[in-house]
C-alpha cells in the first residue's frame, strides 16, 4: 500500500476558541467585597489616643467606653504598663464624629462610685461598669496623648458661672467641695487650693455657678464660715454658723457693700488667667466682722497709749463713740517711753468715720456752709477726729464683760478739768507709721483701782489700836450688865407668866368647858332668836293669806 506523501495532505483549519474560566469570578467578588468592607472600616475608624492613668482600675480592653454627656464616643482597645511601670496607658479609639473631642485641654477621668464633700455620684456604674469620661477642652490644637485624672473636676470647661481665687494665711477647715454662701445660698463650691510659692499663704480656686454669678461684684468680701463661730469678748457671748455642712466641711460666704459696682469681665475665664490677671482674686477674711470691717469707705489708723494694764483687751475688740461702734483694735504692743522711764501700751486702731452716718454728713454740710473743703472723705473723716480731740475726745479702757473680764476702747468727751491724765499730757501727736494718736486717760478699772487705794489709806490713818481698846471695854461692860439683869429679872419674869397661865386657865373654865356659864347663856340666846324667826315666818305666811289684816284685824275663826 502506498503511503500519501505529506504534500498530498489536505491544510488543517485552525479555529480560535475563546472561554471564561467563571471559577476565578468568586474570588475577585470576594476580593472587591473586602476592599469595601476595608474602606467602609477605615472611614468609619476615628482617631486613637493615648491616657495615661494611675491604674486601670475598673478598665477593660474591647469593653470600656469613653463617654462624652452619657453618649458612647469611643472604645478602649488596649491597657499597657508604661516603660517605667509607673502608670498604664490606655488606647481608646474615638468614632469619627468625635474627633473633634481630642485637642490639647480635653479632659479624661474614670467614672466610679464616689461619695466626698461634693455629693455622691457614679452609682450607676455599680451596675454598667466604670466608664471613661471626658470634658472637651475649648483649644483649637488637636492632641493624641493626655493625662487622666483621678478624679473628675469640680467644673466643666463648658460650664455657666464665674470662677475666682482667695487668698487667705491658711487653709484651716477649708477643703475641695466646700461650699460658698450668699445670703444663706449654695451658690457655688471650693474647687482647688495651692500653697503660695512664698509659703506666706494660700490660695484657694473657687467657682460660682450661674445665674449667681451675676451676684460678685469687685467690691465683694468674702470670709471663713468653717464650724462654729464662738465668740466670748466685751459684746458678750455669741454662737454663729452659716449651716451644719460647715460643721464638716467648712465654707466661705461673701456679701456686697452698699453702693459696690460690678466691674468684672463678662466673658469666661479659666483659673490660670484668673491667677495671673487678679481680674477675680478676692482676700479671705476671717470673720464677717473683718470682712464688713474693711468694707468701710472711710479706715482711719490711729493709735492709743495707755498706762495701765491691757490685760484682757484683744485683737478685733470694739472701739465704743456715744454708743457706736466707730473702730476696731488691730494690734497691741509695748512700747517703754523714755521721758517717763517706763512701760506703755500701745494700741493701734482703724476708725471708720462714716459710720457715724448722718452726724458725719452734717457735719461736712456744716463744714462746706464755712466754707471748709475737703479733698476726699478720708481727709474729712480725719479732720472730723482731730476737732474731737481738740474739743476734750478721749480713749479710755472700760470693762465690756464683768464675767470674761474682757475690756473694750471708749472714745467719750471729757471736761477740760479731767482731760489730763498722769500717763498722758494733753497732746495730739504722730508716731513714725504717721498714726493719728488719740490722747487717752485712766480707765474704769484704773479708776476703781485708785478709789480702793484711797479707801485703804484712810483706813490707814484711823486708830483702830486706839479704837479696838474702847470696843473690848464696851463689850464687858455689857456682859456684866446682862449678868445683871439676869439676876434681878428672872424672878420677876417667873411670876408674871404663872399669873398669866392661871388667867388663861380661868377663861377656858368660862368659855371652854360644855358648862360653863357664858356656854348656857350662849344656847338660851340661841333659842329665843329661834322662837323669834318661826314667829316672825308665821306672821309672814297669815299676811301673805289675809293682806287685808293689816287694816281689818285678825279675821274671825269662822271667816
Amino acid at each position: 500500500m502506498t503511503q500519501p506523501s505529506l504534500d498530498s495532505l489536505p491544510e488543517p483549519i485552525v479555529t480560535a476558541r475563546r472561554s471564561v474560566a467563571w471559577i476565578w469570578l468568586v474570588p475577585a467578588v470576594a476580593v472587591i467585597i473586602g476592599v469595601v468592607l476595608l474602606v467602609q472600616y477605615l472611614l468609619a475608624l476615628g482617631p486613637t489616643i493615648v491616657i495615661e492613668f494611675e491604674t486601670a482600675e475598673g478598665l477593660k480592653a474591647e469593653q470600656t467606653e469613653l463617654r462624652f454627656k452619657d453618649v458612647v464616643v469611643g472604645r478602649v482597645t488596649d491597657i499597657r504598663l508604661s516603660e517605667d511601670r509607673s502608670h498604664v496607658k490606655v488606647e481608646v479609639s474615638l468614632i469619627p464624629a468625635a474627633a473633634a473631642l481630642a485637642v490639647e485641654d480635653s479632659r479624661f477621668w474614670v467614672v466610679r462610685p464616689r461619695a466626698d464633700l461634693g455629693g455622691v455620684s457614679g452609682l450607676d456604674t455599680l451596675i454598667t461598669g466604670a466608664y471613661i469620661a471626658v470634658d472637651v477642652g475649648v483649644s483649637d490644637q488637636e492632641a493624641r496623648e493626655f493625662t487622666g485624672q483621678e478624679r473628675p473636676p469640680r467644673v466643666l470647661n463648658h460650664q455657666e458661672g464665674r470662677r475666682l481665687t482667695l487668698r487667705a494665711e491658711a487653709l484651716n477647715s477649708l477643703s475641695i467641695g466646700s461650699p460658698i454662701y450668699f445670703r444663706g445660698i449654695v451658690v457655688g463650691r471650693i474647687v482647688g487650693y495651692d500653697l503660695d510659692a512664698s509659703g506666706d499663704g494660700v490660695t484657694l480656686q473657687g467657682f460660682v455657678e450661674a445665674p449667681y454669678h451675676e451676684n460678685l461684684r469687685a467690691t465683694s468680701r468674702f470670709w471663713n464660715v468653717s464650724g462654729v463661730d464662738v465668740s466670748l469678748d466685751a459684746g458678750g457671748l455669741r454662737v454663729n454658723t452659716e449651716s451644719v455642712l460647715t460643721l464638716i466641711s467648712g465654707g466661705v460666704a461673701f456679701y456686697n457693700p452698699e453702693g459696690g459696682i460690678s466691674t468684672l469681665p463678662r466673658e469666661p475665664m479659666n483659673l490660670e488667667v484668673a491667677a495671673e490677671t487678679d481680674a477675680l482674686a478676692f482676700a479671705l477674711f476671717d470673720s464677717e466682722a473683718d470682712a464688713r470691717a474693711k468694707a468701710d469707705p472711710i479706715v482711719l489708723d490711729t493709735v492709743m497709749r495707755f498706762a495701765g494694764s491691757m490685760r484682757g483687751l484683744a485683737v478685733g475688740a470694739p472701739i465704743d463713740l456715744f454708743g457706736v461702734e466707730v473702730g476696731r483694735v488691730t494690734e497691741t504692743e509695748l512700747e517703754y517711753d523714755v521721758a517717763r522711764k517706763g512701760f506703755v501700751a500701745a494700741t493701734r486702731a482703724e476708725l471708720y468715720p462714716a459710720r457715724l452716718g448722718r452726724a458725719f454728713t452734717q457735719w461736712q454740710t456744716w463744714q462746706a456752709s464755712l466754707g471748709r473743703t475737703f479733698s476726699s472723705p478720708a481727709e474729712a473723716g480725719d479732720q472730723l477726729i482731730r476737732r474731737l480731740i481738740d474739743q476734750g475726745l478721749r480713749a479710755q479702757l472700760r470693762t465690756g464683760n464683768l464675767i470674761t473680764g474682757q475690756l473694750y476702747i471708749a472714745l467719750d468727751m471729757l471736761a477740760p478739768a479731767s482731760r489730763q491724765s498722769p500717763d498722758q499730757d494733753g497732746e495730739v501727736a504722730e508716731d513714725d507709721s504717721a498714726r493719728l494718736e488719740i490722747p487717752s486717760v485712766a480707765g474704769s478699772f484704773d479708776q476703781i483701782q485708785i478709789q480702793i487705794a484711797n479707801i485703804v489709806s484712810k483706813l490707814d490713818a484711823l486708830p483702830l489700836g486706839d479704837m479696838a481698846g474702847d470696843l473690848a471695854g464696851t463689850l464687858e461692860s455689857l456682859n456684866k450688865l446682862m449678868a445683871t439683869l439676869e439676876g434681878e429679872v428672872s424672878v420677876e419674869l417667873t411670876q408674871t407668866l404663872e399669873q398669866v397661865q392661871a388667867l388663861v386657865e380661868g377663861l377656858s373654865s368660862q368659855v371652854a368647858a360644855p358648862n360653863a356659864p357664858l356656854q348656857q347663856d350662849l344656847q338660851q340666846m340661841m333659842e329665843q332668836i329661834d322662837r323669834a324667826a318661826h314667829s316672825l315666818r308665821s306672821l309672814t305666811d297669815s299676811l301673805q293669806r289675809n293682806p287685808q289684816s293689816l287694816l281689818r284685824g285678825r279675821p274671825a275663826p269662822d271667816e
